[in-house]
């Protein structure tokens, strides 16, 4: 962690944090506008039009133990939705690691929340970021990926490494959008997920969402040491 992250990330610090997770309404929207615009660049790799709203970040974010966790890794985090809600329940002793194809995206957001260690990368360097770390594992692994438009063999390569980066007992969170749930890549990810962590808890639709979503939220079993591929 840099100088500069290291100091935003102490307690006496945090006003100075919480400066940066406030939004007036011109940003709000400035964001909205530039996810539409990051779409527009690149439908396959960001996968949305709009924003998660507040309820599928609720929903993200819920039964992730933040607050407890040492290090989080967040993937693909776009605009910062979840980021910025990531930031204000993690403690501030906890490290966060965000993995951002988009060049434009990572610039915005190294300038909006310096705390967080952004890198320009894949989700497949995963165990890369988290070695460099010093930690031994993540405790927490949020994904805003698009999944299902994503191929298969992208899908593996990214999953076996999440799992791992994760400690035994440790959560991975995503979301699925509910029309891609029924296609050939939506359902052959899911397949994933429960070969990989056995249960896979689906949350409730998310109809204030655009477009409508479910939360996967995955817990890694005690036994499922996980092995990485293509590192």
């Amino acid at each position: 962690m840099s100088a500069e992250n290291t100091n935003l990330a102490r307690p006496e610090n945090e006003p100075a944090v919480a400066a940066t997770l406030r939004r007036s309404p011109g940003e709000i929207w400035r964001e909205r506008w530039e996810f539409l615009w990051a779409f527009l660049r690149a439908p396959g790799r960001v996968g949305a039009i709009w924003p998660s709203s507040s309820a599928l970040t609720r929903e993200m974010l819920a039964g992730c133990r933040l607050d407890r966790a040492r290090l989080v890794v967040e993937l693909g985090p776009g605009t910062g939705v979840f980021t910025r809600e990531i930031l204000r329940a993690a403690d501030a002793r906890t490290r966060i690691v965000a993995l951002e194809l988009d060049a434009r995206a990572v610039a915005r957001l190294r300038r909006n929340f310096p705390r967080v260690e952004v890198h320009h990368d894949s989700a497949e360097a995963i165990l890369r970021y988290v070695a460099q770390t010093g930690l031994a594992h993540a405790d927490c692994v949020i994904s805003g990926l698009p999944w299902a438009s994503m191929p298969a063999a992208l899908q593996d390569r990214i999953m076996h490494n999440v799992v791992a980066a994760l400690g035994p007992g440790r959560v991975f969170t995503t979301f699925a959008y509910q029309h891609a749930r029924s296609t050939p890549a939506g359902r052959r990810y899911r397949r994933l997920l429960e070969t990989l962590f056995g249960e896979v808890h689906v949350s409730r639709i998310i109809w204030s969402n655009v477009p409508p979503a479910v939360v996967y939220r995955c817990e890694k079993p005690a036994e499922k040491a996980g092995r990485a591929r293509g590192v």
